[in-house]
């Protein structure tokens, strides 16, 4: 271990010994002075987040230059940061395309960190929010209000999907308590309230009206078409709290994925960090679908991949994930607009079509 004589906030470099000498562990400390926490990341990480970083960076600045009224990237990236002085393009990319490509961005990320704690709450590498049932009841009331309630004021859609996905994760958690939740429980129950939203969801748009079924059809694809600030705004807040509250409880995901009798072990209070996490799951998950709609893969998909470029450790796993997450939307999105123009398609097809293989590569390799 770490001598306890290093300063706090001092980066820790653990070191064993090896053949011919001293050789660095794959793993560096992290101790700031406030709030008193650690963490343990794997030494890919920074090198890994700075790529990540600027593969999001160029994506977004192509995604604002690019389109039926191409901007040159110079002004693009000008425009960006209030330099230019020519109206067109400010109108384009500051009013337009620059709130979709970040409203992507962000969705991306809160996707992928609540696929990598569902994972580890389920103790399941298929397990992600569309898969144990969160998802799903964000669509049903989605499609309620778009289909029943087709006069509703539609501002407040994000609020009422966000209030489905809320309302499915506590009945996914009540019907799985038998004294405890158990990660095959949670997933079983979760399957099952899904199949079962499914099945109505599946009945209101065969009996509902044409053109609102259709604009329900476009918002369960998934898409950031026509994201404003108005979508933006109300996003950033629960990521800036939930997706730092889920590294700080990295350690406490890392433990659950041992197994709860190992982590009660270990000092873990297992139901208070699920239920914690599962929070954390309902928020992250429930506001990204309900600004973008239901963008499939994401949640399954960025933390495999992250998992595969600096190891299982949450407490890098998790920033790591966010920027995969975010990177796949954001090229996601690009790609639907650009390939096919001037017809565009949603993100969540081209998420799809890149994650059914995935999906089923994953369920060949775990057999």
């Amino acid at each position: 271990m770490a001598s306890q004589s290093n300063p706090p906030g001092e980066l820790n470099e653990f070191e064993s010994p090896g053949v011919g000498g001293d050789r660095r562990k794959p793993w560096i400390s992290i101790r700031p002075r406030q709030p008193r926490i650690s963490f343990r990341v794997d030494r890919r990480v920074p090198l890994v987040l700075a790529v990540l970083s600027a593969i999001a960076l160029v994506s977004l600045v192509l995604n604002v230059s690019l389109g039926e009224y191409p901007v040159p990237l110079w002004d693009a990236v000008k425009t960006i940061f209030g330099l230019s002085d020519n109206p067109d393009y400010v109108l384009v990319i500051n009013s337009l395309r620059l709130p979709r490509a970040l409203v992507a961005l962000m969705v991306g990320a809160g996707l992928a960190v609540a696929g990598t704690i569902s994972q580890a709450i389920a103790q399941n590498p298929l397990a992600a929010p569309s898969i144990i049932g969160i998802n799903s009841g964000a669509s049903l009331v989605a499609i309620i209000f778009l289909v029943v309630f087709p006069t509703a004021d539609v501002t407040w859609l994000p609020v009422a999907a966000f209030l489905g996905a809320a309302a499915m994760a506590l009945a996914i958690y009540c019907l799985a308590w038998i004294g405890s939740s158990s990660p095959i429980r949670l997933i079983l129950v979760g399957i099952g309230l899904t199949a079962m939203t499914g099945a109505i969801s599946s009945i209101l748009i065969t009996f509902g009206r044409i053109a609102n079924v259709s604009q329900a059809l476009v918002w369960l694809t998934g898409s950031v078409y026509g994201r404003t600030w108005q979508h933006l705004l109300p996003l950033l807040p629960w990521l800036v709290i939930f997706i730092p509250l889920s590294m700080v409880l990295a350690r406490n995901l890392d433990a659950l994925n041992l197994g709860d009798n190992l982590a009660n072990g270990l000092g873990s209070r297992v139901e208070w960090t699920r239920g914690v996490l599962l929070l954390c799951t309902v928020a992250l998950a429930g506001s990204s679908v309900a600004t973008a709609g239901t963008v499939g893969f994401v949640g399954l998909m960025a933390p495999h991949l992250a998992r595969q470029l600096v190891g299982p450790s949450h407490a890098g796993l998790i920033p790591v994930a966010a920027l995969v997450g975010a990177c796949l939307v954001e090229v996601s999105d690009l790609a639907g607009r650009i390939l096919f123009a001037p017809t565009e398609l949603p993100c969540g097809v081209i998420t799809a079509i890149i994650g059914a293989p995935y999906f089923l590569w994953l369920l060949y390799r775990n057999r």
